[in-house]
């Protein structure tokens, strides 16, 4: 445009604008294990491959199915509490608790899986205490999670979680991203931690 006027700049901006292509872009908020499913057969039909989406899905929904059918038959389930956030201290999300259960574990606070903001599911640390959890499993968006800081809260001694060294970290990007990683790596990471302590105190 070396050499043209303002006027016949902003023609030619115009023009091109006119021209550019404007992309349609699709968002997705998925929140539990059949939304990030559903969310995988929608992508598979915007790109025209259905048919493999239809098979990822199958995929994961038989691992899915045969790992609750296995740990249905546990004669006991862990109490789980799934911490997303550490400052204020935030429960999991409604995903995360649902693959916490088909991993064999039973989370402490099943009420707040449904909350779509996570200042909803923040909790107090004497509700915690209280509701004594087995398993401590943290994730905290990217941050690495300090478990002698946890074990050390006030009061967080006499958890049967902090007693029995029960406290794990999973990384974020496995659990806390509501896509194929946590329907895979992610509940087979919390399947091992919860298994790990079914089995210690069976």
């Amino acid at each position: 445009m070396r050499g043209s006027t303002p006027s016949k700049r902003s023609s030619q901006i115009s023009s091109l604008r006119s021209r550019t292509c404007r992309p349609t872009v699709y968002t997705f908020n998925q929140r539990s294990v059949d939304e990030i499913l559903q969310m995988i057969l929608i992508v598979g039909g915007l790109v025209g491959r259905i048919d493999r989406a239809n098979a990822i899905v199958d995929d994961f929904r038989s691992a899915l199915d045969d790992m609750r059918v296995r740990t249905n038959q546990w004669t006991r389930r862990p109490r789980v509490y799934f911490e997303e956030w550490d400052d204020p201290l935030i429960s999991g999300i409604r995903w995360v608790e649902e693959l916490v259960e088909i991993a064999g574990g039973t989370p402490i606070f099943p009420e707040l899986r449904h909350a779509k903001l996570a200042k909803s599911r923040i909790v107090a640390s004497d509700d915690v205490i209280r509701r004594d959890p087995e398993v401590i499993v943290a994730s905290w968006c990217g941050k690495r999670v300090n478990r002698a800081r946890i074990a050390a809260r006030e009061g967080w001694s006499g958890i049967a979680a902090v007693r029995d060294g029960e406290i794990h970290e999973i990384k974020s990007p496995l659990i806390l991203q509501p896509g194929p990683a946590a329907l895979t790596d992610g509940v087979a990471q919390l399947h091992a931690i919860i298994a790990q302590a079914a089995a210690k105190n069976a």
